[in-house]
C-alpha cells in the first residue's frame, strides 16, 4: 500500500473497486500503459478523457492510477534502463489467473515466451510477462485478495 499526503491508494490486483468479475480466472482485469514520457500522457488523457492520477511511490520511480472519477482505470508505467531503449509505448493488458506459477509453466509449454518470471507487488498481487506464439504481450496475474 503507497501513502501520499492527499490520498491512500490501494490497488487490490484486478480486483477494482470490489468488481469480483473482474478478478476471476480468464478476466481481463487490468490495463497499463507502458511510456517513455508519462508526464505528456498524463497530460493527454487528462485533456481528453477527463482523467485523474494518484501517484503510487516503487522502488524505480513512480507508477500512476489513472482514475475515472473515483474509479481506477488503469496505470502509467514509465519504461526506464537500457532494456526499454527503443521500445514503442503500448498499452499492457493483464489476465487474472488462479495460479501465475502453475499457469506459465503451462503457457511456455504450449509455446509462449516468459518475458518476465512471476514476481510480486504487495497488496497487488503475483505477476508475470509472456509473449504469446503469435507474439503479443499480455500480462497475467494472481490478485493478492484471490486467496491463491
Amino acid at each position: 500500500m503507497a501513502q501520499t499526503a492527499q490520498t491512500e491508494i490501494r490497488h487490490d490486483g484486478c480486483n477494482q473497486e470490489g468488481d469480483a468479475a473482474k478478478s476471476s480466472h480468464g478476466s481481463f482485469c487490468w490495463n497499463e500503459l507502458m511510456t517513455h514520457d508519462p508526464e505528456a500522457v498524463k497530460k493527454f488523457y487528462a485533456d481528453t478523457i477527463g482523467w485523474t492520477f494518484d501517484p503510487m511511490p516503487m522502488e524505480n520511480g513512480t507508477y500512476w492510477i489513472a482514475k475515472a472519477g473515483d474509479k481506477m482505470a488503469g496505470g502509467i508505467f514509465e519504461m526506464q534502463g537500457e532494456c526499454f531503449e527503443g521500445m514503442a509505448e503500448d498499452w499492457m493488458p493483464y489476465l487474472a489467473v488462479d495460479d501465475v506459477d502453475a499457469r506459465v509453466k503451462k503457457a511456455v509449454a504450449a509455446g509462449a515466451t516468459l518475458m518476465r518470471p512471476p514476481f510480486d507487488i504487495p497488496n497487488v498481487g503475483r505477476i508475470a510477462i509472456l509473449r504469446q506464439p503469435g507474439g503479443g504481450h499480455v500480462g497475467w496475474m494472481t490478485p493478492a485478495n484471490s486467496g491463491s
